[in-house]
């Protein structure tokens, strides 16, 4: 899946706006995101969730993963194996280890199962149709063209783009979370 010339630049501008948040800043913004997460009814009434550990300036999803846990409901978290990712069970952070691109993943032992009600996704960018710029990739496209699933982009809302060009293989993204709005995409 190689990206346009202009997927790219698009990439390198809005990976640049994220790194300059300050830490700070990204706490506030995701614990306003945590907060409107349970406005979602899919989300709220999910006992399977798919969630991501966060790298560099990416929204923090701990406390997230923490609440859903001591909810009694089901976490996983994303493990890269060759061109893929599956989703593994975590029970709490001890179940992770360090694994492709330096990324926090569940260990070996950790269960698999892909067949989750709701997944929160990471995104570098996104349009408020819900066209998601991810690192270029392709994960998440190819693990949402095999398992249907409600999808919910968490992100800053200066990361919200007016247009993205689309390549056949994106899949458009069901909600948009920012620490001022939820967005329904239209579908």
């Amino acid at each position: 899946m190689e990206d346009s010339p202009e997927k790219k630049s698009l990439r390198n501008l809005l990976l640049e706006k994220r790194d300059n948040t300050s830490f700070d800043l990204m706490k506030i913004a995701s614990a306003k995101i945590q907060k409107k997460l349970k406005k979602i009814y899919a989300y709220k009434n999910a006992n399977k969730i798919g969630l991501y550990y966060p790298i560099g300036s990416e929204m923090l999803t701990q406390d997230i993963i923490q609440e859903i846990i001591s909810e009694g409901k089901e976490v996983f978290l994303p493990k890269v194996v060759g061109k893929n990712i599956e989703f593994r069970k975590i029970s709490d952070f001890s179940s992770l280890e360090k694994g492709s691109f330096d990324i926090m993943e569940p260990k070996d032992d950790c269960p698999v199962d892909n067949n989750l009600e709701v997944i929160i996704i990471p995104t570098v960018g996104i349009s408020p149709d819900g066209v998601r710029l991810g690192y270029g990739h392709g994960f998440y496209d190819r693990f949402l063209a095999e398992n249907k699933t409600t999808t919910i982009s968490i992100t800053l809302e200066k990361q919200i783009v007016k247009k993205i060009p689309r390549s056949e293989h994106d899949i458009l993204i069901d909600w948009i979370v920012t620490e001022d709005r939820m967005i329904q995409t239209q579908r």
